[in-house]
């Protein structure tokens, strides 16, 4: 088993949504501080100076997080190995990302807003250890298309390699001694506390 692809196009796009979205977002912001300095001095030199230093501020987002972002999702690739998952990524810097399948515990789908609007999803990768990642993820397959048949596959190849041992399964008789266990271990912390207590 050994799979290469890229994301899908669309996870592009999903990018420049998000521009969108923040676009209009200060579009509001800067109408607002219009209004406001209209109401208190309508000063037109302000005003000018808050339209300009915003639509300049939406060039330069335009501008250079739209090649960032094309140049990154270009880079993208994603390679599923029969031991690890493979993530290269970086524009000047290229980065190899290895996350081996027996440190994998879980894939977690995750589909945004903008990901259910353009019938895409990504799925994150949690690890056995804590991630150094600030997301708490090792990693992340983003832009799929066919998400839910790669989260079926992966989930299933990992129970595959770390099948639920048959010993977890306890008799009554098995419980009753735990929960005999567990009693005498609280009568004991009760000795403790009243003993601690009296010192």
């Amino acid at each position: 088993m050994e799979e290469s692809f890229k994301p899908d196009r669309k996870y592009f796009i999903k990018v420049l949504w998000i521009q969108f979205t923040i676009s209009i977002c200060l579009i509001i912001l800067m109408a607002i501080i219009h209004f406001i300095i209209t109401l208190t001095s309508g000063d037109l030199n302000a005003i000018y100076a808050v339209w300009t230093i915003g639509i300049l501020c939406l060039l330069l987002m335009w501008i250079f997080s739209t090649l960032i972002a094309y140049l990154w999702i270009k880079n993208l690739e994603y390679i599923i190995r029969e031991d690890r998952v493979n993530i290269h990524m970086g524009i000047l810097t290229k980065t190899q990302k290895n996350i081996p399948f027996r440190a994998i515990t879980d894939f977690v789908l995750v589909r945004t807003l903008y990901d259910r609007m353009l019938g895409i999803g990504s799925l994150k990768i949690q690890t056995a250890g804590q991630s150094v990642q600030p997301s708490g993820y090792e990693g992340k397959l983003g832009g799929l298309l066919d998400y839910e048949e790669w989260h079926s596959e992966l989930r299933s190849h990992i129970k595959s390699l770390h099948p639920i041992s048959q010993s977890v399964a306890t008799t009554e008789s098995e419980r009753s001694s735990d929960r005999a266990l567990l009693a005498q271990i609280l009568d004991e912390l009760k000795a403790i506390k009243e003993n601690t207590s009296k010192m």
